[in-house]
């Protein structure tokens, strides 16, 4: 007996299946709806190397021009204000490493990522350390990474080295400081980087220390160009 879905890869088939969307619970919708997506992730003008919101037909924000970050470009999908904290700790804290799927499609819908994309040699998640990767049974950025793009995504090339304590409750400076010789290319492999395009992906920005902190490893290890893309930005610098 013909069966018409046979020989099609598992995820095409439910790739065409009605889907929920994530935050209205509209039923059947995309992954996020567009309604969702135009009420709560419009576009902002934002800083080109931090992400931080600016003024209309500025390219980057003040603390930028004085002190400019080890990044090429930094692109968000959205505020870190409702819907999105709860949908990301869902994802990030309770286990649903399910919800990637739809919070790539809302992260690679963003303006400038998918060219992003399309241009990186590599694209590289954040890394966790190993406690707090068996602590959630996952890496949340790896997850994102490889639904964004699996055939350049490489979670063995940037490590991180050492535990650190948790960035929500320190300054600027101390998270600096707690950072420092925190992340490191794999020693094996450290010619992959060499001329290389990345794309670093994290799920949330906050102060921007943990990814400027990456991004400064992988610029002495040679990489020519790192464009940081996150799913969600607080919009005030912390």
């Amino acid at each position: 007996m013909f069966k018409p879905w046979a020989g099609r890869p598992f995820s095409s088939l439910l790739a065409r299946l009605p889907s929920q969307c994530v935050v209205c619970r509209a039923w059947p919708a995309e992954p996020v709806c567009e309604a969702c997506v135009a009420r709560f992730a419009p576009p902002v003008p934002r800083c080109r190397t931090c992400a931080l919101p600016v003024a209309p037909g500025s390219a980057l924000c003040g603390d930028c021009l004085l002190h400019p970050p080890p990044l090429d470009a930094c692109l968000a999908a959205c505020a870190y204000a409702w819907p999105w904290p709860e949908c990301i700790a869902e994802f990030k804290f309770r286990g649903d490493a399910g919800r990637a799927a739809p919070l790539a499609t809302l992260l690679r819908n963003a303006p400038w990522v998918e060219p992003a994309l399309e241009q990186a040699d590599l694209v590289l998640p954040m890394p966790l350390a190993p406690a707090r990767l068996r602590e959630r049974g996952f890496n949340q950025a790896h997850e994102l990474a490889r639904r964004l793009d699996a055939a350049k995504c490489d979670p063995g090339l940037l490590v991180r080295t050492r535990e650190t304590p948790p960035q929500s409750g320190l300054d600027r400076r101390q998270r600096l400081r707690s950072l420092r010789d925190a992340f490191a290319v794999e020693p094996t492999r450290a010619s992959a980087l060499h001329g290389r395009r990345l794309v670093l992906v994290d799920d949330v920005m906050t102060s921007g220390a943990s990814l400027f902190a990456a991004a400064r490893v992988l610029r002495a290890g040679g990489a020519a160009h790192i464009t940081a893309i996150v799913l969600a930005r607080t919009d005030l610098p912390a």
